[in-house]
């Protein structure tokens, strides 16, 4: 049942009374403008309440668990981070992008993506349990974490959901539904610091909360009158999903590895307190990811559609978008600069003092990170998503590389800086060296040195 015009008009005049005078004048009659800016603004609202109620609860149980535990908890999930690439195959942007193209064919493209993903969160589950059992063979305590949270990556099947609303331009369904795990969760959390529980019990809220964020997605779309037994596995739509994702699912992987190597790097080679000080200020950094991740669901769609009406929209909207996530990275990072030093100190406790000159330096990674992500929608709406690959394994192994020979000389510092010069390069300055990224490259510089967005 698909939801008629005439409602989400009467949805967008609804909330447009809220707005400035000057700002309702420049949308009015303007419905997918206005529906854009509603769908950005259930992703905005949604990433405040996990930033506010996440770093309350989370500075929580870092000052529970102190330096150490918090520190081990930090390396379970990167752990798993690094491997659950394999249970996203790649698929996010592409079920976006097919369906946006092709509704027609919508529940052959979920069915089909279901049945991929459902099988690759099985083996992302048991290549982490295996690793980290070979890795660390005497630590039963990693073993139970590790395995705990990467259970997790079989549910993360019915994110499916989540990107079918996305193509529809219709967050507020997945915001709402994801939204009620994450408070539930956040309150057993709070309970569990009060009841002085272990710290394996952290372990099963962080699985608790994916389990009941696909139930809510389930029920979110039953509520809107579709039903998953119309989903429909097809071979043939399976094969084109890989032919397109395959290059995703290593280029997502490889992003996960540069997001999270440093942690796991500093466990093996510095130790778990050092992870447990690195990791507020990766915490600290990343709390501020709402913003890209709320622009890029919201203005993906456009892109898509404007590359099939003209090249000149097409690359228009594209630096308007570029300049929208350099000025929005820019707000952040200024600020954030400047209280970094005394900031972390206050919020987490005196053991985790020398996190603040490390969020000083790598808030600044925020500004390239957000770049990359919206180059990704150019990549992919392009379907140019081997060279995305390409660009993003250079950054990966550049990190891995640097922090090698930073980390056991400047600890968390060290990975910091390896931070900052591999997410320049894998956004910005590896356009450079392909080139039909020439012009991409050259359109990101204008967005670092003047991102004008009127």
């Amino acid at each position: 049942m698909e939801e008629p015009l005439e409602n989400l008009e009467q949805m967008n005049r609804s909330w447009t009374r809220f707005l400035p005078e000057i700002v309702r004048r420049k949308i009015e009659g303007r419905g997918y403008l206005q529906n854009v800016i509603s769908n950005a603004g259930w992703q905005f609202g949604d990433s405040i309440l996990r930033m506010g109620v996440g770093l309350v609860v989370g500075i929580w149980v870092a000052r529970f668990l102190g330096p150490e535990q918090f520190g081990l908890l930090s390396y379970a999930l990167a752990f798993v981070a690094l491997f659950s690439g394999l249970a996203a195959l790649g698929l996010d942007d592409i079920i976006v992008r097919d369906i946006v193209r092709d509704p027609s064919c919508k529940n052959v493209i979920l069915g089909s993506a279901f049945l991929m993903k459902l099988i690759g969160g099985v083996l992302c589950f048991l290549l982490t349990t295996g690793t980290i059992i070979l890795l660390r063979p005497a630590d039963s305590l990693s073993h139970w974490m590790v395995g705990i949270i990467a259970v997790g990556n079989v549910f993360q099947a019915f994110n499916i959901i989540e990107f079918w609303f996305h193509s529809q331009v219709q967050a507020k369904y997945s915001v709402l539904a994801k939204s009620v795990a994450f408070i539930v969760c956040a309150v057993i959390k709070i309970v569990l610091i009060f009841a002085k529980a272990s710290l394996i019990a952290f372990a099963w809220v962080s699985l608790i909360e994916i389990a009941a964020g696909s139930a809510g997605l389930v029920v979110a779309y039953r509520s809107r009158g579709w039903r998953l037994r119309v989903w429909r596995g097809s071979l043939e739509k399976a094969k084109d999903l890989l032919r397109d994702s395959w290059p995703l699912v290593f280029s997502t992987m490889v992003i996960m590895v540069y997001l999270r190597i440093d942690q796991v790097m500093i466990g093996e080679m510095v130790g778990s307190e050092e992870v447990g000080i690195y990791s507020v200020a990766v915490r600290m950094a990343e709390v501020w990811f709402f913003l890209p991740t709320a622009i890029y669901w919201s203005v993906f769609p456009s892109i898509v559609e404007a590359r099939g009406q003209s090249e000149a929209l097409f690359y228009e909207r594209l630096q308007k978008y570029y300049n929208l996530m350099a000025l929005s990275a820019y707000a952040v990072a200024i600020p954030v600069t400047l209280a970094a030093p005394w900031l972390v100190g206050a919020l987490f406790g005196k053991a985790y003092t020398r996190g603040g000159p490390m969020l000083a330096v790598l808030i600044w990674a925020n500004v390239f990170i957000s770049l990359e992500m919206a180059r990704s929608s150019f990549l992919t709406a392009m379907n140019w998503t081997r060279i995305y690959f390409l660009t993003v394994l250079s950054g990966c192994i550049l990190n891995i590389v640097l922090n090698y020979i930073l980390i056991p000389r400047y600890g968390g510092m060290g990975a910091v800086i390896a931070s900052i010069i591999s997410y320049w390069f894998a956004a910005h300055g590896s356009c450079f060296f392909f080139k039909p990224l020439f012009r991409t490259g050259f359109m990101l510089t204008k967005a670092l040195v003047y991102p004008k967005i009127w």
